[in-house]
């Protein structure tokens, strides 16, 4: 199982987006308040298109509320600051992947807390951040290759002639 938090997502379509990305691969979506839009967002909603159903969301007042029901086991902390690439990071059981808001990423002191589980994805040096979605996805399916894609379907209904 692959789990995805979003600290203070600000981007109502950024997190469609990541919702989606989570209905396809069955992983859980975590939302920490304040939200920078209504969950009922149009935006948000149409970038998940009719997935919502597959998606399972929960929402928590804060940083607090959610660790006190969830803990912080197998947690990875996404960030542009991390001194180690997410391909060297062991995901192949139950994995947490956080991410911080569009602007400011995640809080210093939730990174300094975790250091030894901050990945980062490689990029040129002159890029500042890749797309909140991409990242969730990129991440996502790199724990989902660890974890041997256990429950998702591998190959189309292409004939192999």
């Amino acid at each position: 199982m692959v789990d995805i938090v979003l600290v203070e997502p600000e981007i109502p379509h950024n997190t469609g987006a990541i919702a989606r990305t989570c209905a396809a691969t069955g992983s859980r979506l975590h939302l920490i308040k304040p939200l920078g839009f209504d969950i009922s967002d149009k935006r948000m909603k149409r970038c998940g298109l009719d997935y919502w159903f597959l998606v399972d969301i929960r929402v928590y007042e804060d940083l607090d509320e959610y660790f006190a029901k969830n803990g912080d086991a197998h947690l990875y902390l996404a960030t542009t600051k991390a001194p180690m690439a997410y391909h060297q990071a062991d995901m192949r059981g139950d994995v947490t992947l956080m991410f911080g808001k569009e602007t400011a990423g995640l809080p210093e002191w939730l990174r300094e807390k975790y250091r030894d589980r901050c990945i980062r994805i490689p990029m040129v040096s002159e890029a500042r951040s890749l797309n909140l979605s991409n990242s969730v996805a990129i991440l996502a399916y790199e724990a989902l290759r660890q974890q041997g894609f256990k429950g998702l379907l591998e190959t189309g209904s292409m004939s192999n002639v």
